[in-house]
C-alpha cells in the first residue's frame, strides 16, 4: 500500500527536511527497537549520549533530547529567560520568522529583533539594546540568540561567535545558539563542534538531527548548567519529554559517535557548492548571497520561477525582489544538480553546450 505512495526520483531544493533518513540512523532506530527499555529518558541509550556529547562540547555538557526544532528552542529559551526577559535575535532569524508566534506564546518570551542583513548579530547590536538593562518599563534583554548557520546562509566564525558571547556576558546576558544547521557550519569552517560552541563561550545549544539525516529529534545541550532554571519541568510542560525517547537519543548516538555527521553535512554543502557553479554560468540567474554552507540564494526572472516550481520544490524567500532559496541535504547528488540546473537552463530558454547538463 505505501509503496504506492513512494516516487524514489522526486527530488526537492526547498528544505533539507524534505530528505529522508540516512540508512545508518535507521538501522540504529532498529537496534534500539529490540526489547523494552524504561520510558521518558531513563533508558540507557540516552545515558550513553551523555557521554557522545561531551566528547563533542565538554565534560560539563548535558544532552535534554526533544522532539522537534521549534520546540527545542522553546525550551532552551523558555528555561534561560526570566519572566521579565527578552531574546536578542536577528531579523532573519528561524525564531522570528519561521515559528509562528511559539517564542512569544509557548516560551512567554518577547523578541527584540535586529536588522542584519547577513544574518549575524555583532557586538554593536548588543551594546545598542544594553541601554534598556535596568529599566523597569522596557522589557530586559537576557538572552542574545544566533543561528548556526544562519538562515541567509552565512556561518559565524569561532572568533565572531566568541565576540557575541564576550559582549552578552559583560552585559550579564546569556548566550544561545541555534543550531539547526551546525553541523554544515563546522564542515565549512573545517572546525569541530566544540569551537562554535563551547570553547567560543555559548551557554545553551539547541542541536539538529533532523535537517542533518535523523528520523526525528533535536536536543537542547546545556553548556553552563547556571545559564538555565528548571529545564526538565521546562521540557515536560512544553510537551518535548518523548516518552520513547530512546529513539531519538539512538539516532543521535550514531550521528556524533562516528563522522556521520561531518560527512551528512560536507556532502550537502559540496552540492550546494556544485549547484552555485552551474547555475553561475546561466545568463539570467544572479547569486545574491555568499554560499557558506548548504543554501543558495538566487534571483532570476519571476516567470521562470512560476514555471520552475511546478518542476521542484523550492521557496521563494523574497516576493520584492524574486530571491529564491535552494537547500541542499545528505542525499542531494551530482546528478540531482545537474538534473535541476537544466531545468533552470530550459525555462531561461538558454541554448548552447556551455550550458547544459553535465560537467564542463
Amino acid at each position: 500500500m505505501l509503496s504506492q505512495l513512494h516516487d524514489p526520483h522526486l527530488r526537492a531544493f526547498a528544505s533539507d527536511n524534505y530528505a529522508g533518513v540516512h540508512p545508518e540512523l535507521l538501522a540504529a532506530i532498529a537496534v534500539a527497537n529490540g526489547g523494552h527499555q524504561t520510558a521518558y529518558g531513563e533508558d540507557v541509550y540516552t545515558g550513553r549520549l551523555q557521554d557522545v556529547v561531551r566528547a563533542h562540547f565538554g565534560p560539563t555538557a548535558e544532552a535534554h533530547p526533544v522532539l522537534t526544532g521549534t520546540g527545542a528552542n522553546i525550551v532552551a529559551l523558555q528555561a534561560m529567560t526570566p519572566r521579565w526577559g527578552a531574546v536578542l535575535c536577528a531579523a532573519t532569524s528561524h525564531l522570528h520568522t519561521d515559528e509562528g508566534v511559539a517564542p512569544e506564546a509557548a516560551a512567554r518570551t518577547k523578541l527584540i529583533v535586529v536588522d542584519s542583513r547577513d544574518g549575524k548579530l555583532t557586538p554593536e547590536h548588543i551594546a545598542a539594546h544594553a541601554s534598556a538593562l535596568g529599566d523597569e518599563h522596557r522589557a530586559q534583554p537576557s538572552v542574545v540568540s544566533i543561528t548556526q548557520a544562519t538562515e541567509p546562509g552565512t556561518v559565524y566564525t569561532p572568533q565572531e561567535t566568541a565576540a557575541v558571547s564576550a559582549a552578552a556576558h559583560a552585559n550579564g546576558m546569556t548566550v544561545h545558539l541555534d543550531g539547526a544547521r551546525l553541523a554544515n557550519a563546522a564542515a565549512a569552517l573545517d572546525v569541530p563542534l566544540r569551537a562554535l560552541t563551547t570553547d567560543a563561550g555559548v551557554d545553551v545549544v539547541t542541536l539538529g538531527g533532523t535537517k542533518n539525516g535523523m528520523l526525528f529529534g533535536e536536543a537542547v545541550v546545556v553548556l553552563d548548567p547556571a545559564a538555565v532554571d528548571g529545564l526538565a519541568f521546562v521540557r515536560k510542560t512544553s510537551a518535548q519529554l518523548a516518552s520513547k525517547m530512546r529513539f531519538v537519543s539512538a539516532q543521535f548516538i550514531e550521528l556524533l559517535g562516528s563522522d556521520l555527521w561531518l560527512r551528512n553535512a560536507r556532502h550537502a554543502n559540496a552540492m550546494a557548492g556544485l549547484l552555485a557553479e552551474r547555475v553561475r554560468r546561466l545568463p539570467g540567474v544572479e547569486i545574491v548571497r555568499p554560499v557558506q554552507a548548504n543554501a543558495v540564494f538566487a534571483v532570476l526572472p519571476r516567470e521562470v520561477t512560476t514555471r520552475l516550481q511546478k518542476r521542484f520544490n523550492f521557496y521563494t524567500r523574497d516576493e520584492r525582489t524574486g530571491e529564491v532559496r535552494w537547500m541542499c541535504s545528505f542525499d542531494t547528488t551530482p546528478d540531482d544538480v545537474e538534473t535541476f540546473v537544466r531545468a533552470i537552463a530550459e525555462e531561461l530558454g538558454v541554448q548552447g553546450s556551455d550550458h547544459e547538463g553535465g560537467q564542463q
